[in-house]
C-alpha cells in the first residue's frame, strides 16, 4: 500500500530514492542496459606503479561480468554484449561500460580510439568510464571534454573508486591516494561538465556506521551525479579473503547491511542518483556473504524497510533543515 504522507517525488517513480532506473525513464523514456567492456588496461596499483598487489578486495580486475574480451575491439564486444540479450525486452539504447581496471590509465591517442569506437554505435547512449582519480591528467580531463563537445547527443560519464573518506581505512584496502585527490578530480570533472559517479563500500573492515554515514554525506559537499552502494564482498583469492578466513574481521549480516544502507540514503541528497544499493559478487568466486547472492530479496527488503519506516532520501537532510531554521 502506498504511503499517503510520503514526502518524495513522483519522479522517483515510487521508489523511495532516486534509482538509475527513474533517471533512465525520465531522461531516455526507457531503461537503458550497460555492457560491460575490457579495454586491455591494467592499474597503477598493479604494474607497480604503486603496487603489484592491487587494492586488498581486488581479485584481478572490476571487470567480473564484462563479455570474454580476448582479440576483440571494442566494437566486437559491444555486438558480442548485444547478443548476450538474446530476445530480452530491452529499451533500443545501452551505454558502453568500461568496467575492468583503469580506463583511462593509457595514452589519449589509444584512449580516444577507445572511446570513439564506442561512441560511433548508433545502440549505445553513452559511454560509463571505471577509473580512478589519479589516473586523471589534464590530457585525458581534455579529451573526454573533446568527446563530449564532439557527440552532443551522447553522454560520457566518469565512475570513480572511492570506497571511503577514512585514510586509515583507505590504506589498509591499499587505495594509494588520498581524499584531496579525488575531490580535485570530481571538481576538474565538474569543470567541465562530465558527471561523476562514486563507489563507496559499506562494511570495510574497522569502519563503525558511523564512519560509513561520514562517507555518505561528503557526497552532498561535491558536484556527484551518482553513488554506487556496494556492499563488502570477500571473494576468492584476495588479500582481503586471507584476513576474513583468519577472523581479522566479519562482514555484515543482511539485517545490518539493510539497516546501514537505508540510514545511508536517508543522509543522502535526493538529487543524487542511486546507481547501485548492494551489488553482485560472482557465484564462484563469493566467499561472504552468502546472503547476497539473493539480490533481489535484499533489494526487496531495502524497499520494505524504507517504507515501514516512511524513510526516504535525503529525509534526514530535511529533517535537519528544520532543526536549524526552528532554532534561528
Amino acid at each position: 500500500m502506498q504511503n499517503s504522507s510520503r514526502q518524495y517525488p513522483s519522479f522517483w517513480l515510487d521508489k523511495p530514492y532516486y534509482s538509475f532506473h527513474a533517471y533512465c525513464q525520465n531522461v531516455f523514456h526507457e531503461k537503458l542496459y550497460k555492457i560491460a567492456l575490457h579495454a586491455g588496461m591494467t592499474c597503477p596499483n598493479r604494474d607497480g606503479t604503486l603496487d603489484s598487489r592491487g587494492c586488498i578486495f581486488c581479485n584481478g580486475g572490476s571487470g567480473d561480468f564484462a563479455v570474454k574480451a580476448a582479440g576483440l575491439t571494442i566494437s566486437q564486444q559491444i555486438r558480442q554484449g548485444l547478443s548476450l540479450f538474446g530476445d530480452k525486452q530491452t529499451g533500443t539504447r545501452f551505454i558502453a561500460y568500461f568496467q575492468a581496471y583503469t580506463n583511462t590509465y593509457a595514452p589519449v591517442s589509444r584512449l580516444e580510439a577507445l572511446y570513439t569506437q564506442a561512441l560511433e554505435d548508433p545502440e549505445i547512449a553513452g559511454i560509463s568510464i571505471a577509473t580512478r582519480p589519479d589516473c586523471l591528467p589534464e590530457d585525458v580531463l581534455n579529451l573526454l571534454l573533446s568527446l563530449k563537445q564532439s557527440w552532443p547527443d551522447k553522454f560520457i560519464w566518469v565512475e570513480l573508486g572511492l570506497q571511503t573518506i577514512h585514510q586509515q581505512t583507505a590504506d589498509y584496502i591499499r587505495r594509494g591516494y588520498p581524499l584531496s585527490c579525488f575531490t580535485n578530480a570530481v571538481t576538474a570533472l565538474a569543470l567541465r561538465q562530465i558527471p561523476v559517479i562514486v563507489h563507496i563500500i559499506l562494511g570495510l573492515p574497522g569502519e563503525t556506521e558511523k564512519q560509513m554515514y561520514e562517507t555518505v554525506s561528503y557526497m552532498n559537499t561535491l558536484p556527484v551525479f551518482g553513488v554506487k552502494l556496494q556492499l563488502l564482498h570477500v571473494l576468492q583469492d584476495t588479500d582481503l579473503a586471507g584476513d576474513y578466513l583468519c577472523g581479522k574481521f566479519r562482514v555484515m549480516e543482511q539485517e545490518e547491511y539493510i539497516h546501514t544502507v537505508t540510514g545511508a540514503l536517508e543522509r543522502l541528497s535526493p538529487e543524487i542518483v542511486i546507481h547501485r544499493l548492494t551489488g553482485d559478487g560472482p557465484r564462484k568466486l563469493l566467499l561472504a556473504p552468502k546472503w547476497s547472492l539473493h539480490k533481489r530479496t535484499v533489494l526487496n527488503r531495502i524497499h520494505y524497510d524504507m517504507r515501514v519506516r516512511n524513510i526516504w532520501q535525503g529525509k534526514a537532510l530535511q529533517s535537519s533543515l528544520q532543526t536549524r531554521k526552528g532554532n534561528l
